[in-house]
């Protein structure tokens, strides 16, 4: 192992990888370690939920082959998690109990699947879906199952309810909450995305709670519900994620809902510290206060931001945050932040499939929610990264691409 002091990065997911890719793209030739608890190279996630189920033996998610880190000089240790950090002496302790000093540590642990609390989700053909190893699991039972079970509405659900309808099962997703994707999504354009999912032959049962999985010899058989029971062969659930925070905080580093991070993602409590991706809680130029993220783009940027501070280039945190989800023949696009109190414009665009919903405050834009209209979500991305200041009054009988349109001729003229 190496004993000189550089990066450690604790996590091999998106935010690791960016951030020892950006390091060595931007000079720094110190040691550079990453501690990944999977036994694989770090690789995609979004593909687990959409993609993975349909190739179950031959899936490759990898985000760069082995032989990017061995010509950088990045040591990976693959399925090897880390225990404990000493802060006092800049030292992880690592699974097997030895200890490697850091002058850098970058905490990019991720988030885990909430467990479901019913009796009878330790059935077998009852999965989670978060690693590589779950999307195979799930493919696999795939294969064969007739009658699945998705319990919670939110991206991965609707994603994993796609695919198995396309392959023939019949599917039902239950939600707690009274709508899907509640806390992503406006409820002007929820009411869409369920209708398009029904149509799609997805049931739909919101407001409605699981109480128990029920099985024989070991194996599922039904889901009971307070409105029924449900037949199923295989239920796979997603009803959220909580940080990897527990180093952190046995560490006496500052934690709520993530590492609590300046607009540098260094942790408050420890300037040699830094937290990205879905573990970190910081504050954002688009959100009030602090703010947690679960998204690609946030992982992605936040790693690279920090790889680059670490090699001498710093700068605050203040990526636009985008997000996309492919369900079936679905794409749903966000661009910005939407508050509860955010008033939500719905527009259909010019065919029936195409809608974009949005978002003002103080009668400033400030986020767009799209179905099916890409070209919409780029101009929404084009905008708001500029900050450029867009009224209601602006999209009267228009759209965010004509607008900016108009103005960019309207520069030319003049």
């Amino acid at each position: 192992m190496t004993s000189a002091a550089g990066v450690v990065v604790v996590g091999g997911g998106q935010a690791g990888f960016s951030v020892v890719s950006a390091l060595r793209g931007a000079g720094y030739d110190g040691p550079v370690t990453v501690f990944a608890d999977e036994p694989h190279l770090p690789y995609q996630r979004p593909p687990l939920s959409k993609k993975a189920h349909t190739e179950p033996d031959g899936v490759r998610v990898d985000l760069v082959p082995e032989s990017f880190y061995r010509e950088r000089d990045i040591e990976l240790r693959l399925g090897e998690g880390v225990t404990a950090l000493d802060t006092a002496r800049r030292t992880v302790v690592a699974g097997t109990g030895a200890r490697l000093p850091y002058e850098h540590l970058v905490l990019a642990t991720g988030a885990r699947n909430r467990p479901l609390p019913v009796p009878g989700a330790e059935l077998t053909g009852v999965h989670a879906l978060r690693s590589l190893d779950d999307a195979l699991a799930v493919g696999r039972a795939l294969a064969t199952a007739r009658d699945v079970v998705v319990v919670g509405g939110g991206f991965i659900g609707l994603e994993l309810a796609q695919v198995a309808a396309a392959r023939g099962a019949h599917v039902t997703v239950v939600e707690l909450a009274d709508r899907l994707l509640s806390r992503a999504v406006s409820p002007q354009l929820q009411e869409h995305l369920r209708d398009r999912h029904e149509r799609s032959g997805v049931r739909v049962l919101t407001g409605t709670a699981v109480q128990a999985i029920e099985g024989s010899q070991g194996r599922v058989r039904q889901v009971v519900t307070d409105v029924g029971a449900l037949p199923a062969d295989l239920v796979v659930y997603g009803i959220g994620a909580v940080p990897r925070d527990e180093l952190a905080r046995d560490a006496c580093l500052a934690v709520d809902d993530g590492v609590i991070v300046d607009e540098q993602l260094r942790s408050v409590s420890d300037p040699w510290i830094s937290a990205v991706g879905d573990c970190a809680r910081h504050p954002h130029p688009h959100a009030d206060g602090l703010v947690r993220l679960e998204s690609v783009q946030n992982a992605t940027d936040q790693g690279a931001l920090v790889g680059r501070r670490i090699a001498g280039a710093s700068a605050p945190y203040a990526s636009l945050p985008w997000f996309w989800s492919d369900q079936g023949d679905i794409k749903l696009q966000i661009a910005g932040l939407r508050a509860p109190s955010d008033t939500v414009r719905l527009v259909a665009g010019d065919s029936a499939e195409r809608l974009a919903a949005y978002a003002f405050r103080d009668d400033r834009l400030v986020a767009v929610e799209t179905l099916n209209w890409a070209a919409e979500h780029l101009a929404a991305r084009r905008l708001l990264e500029r900050d450029t200041p867009v009224r209601a009054a602006d999209l009267a009988g228009s759209t965010l691409g004509a607008l900016a349109r108009a103005r960019r001729n309207a520069e030319v003229r003049a």
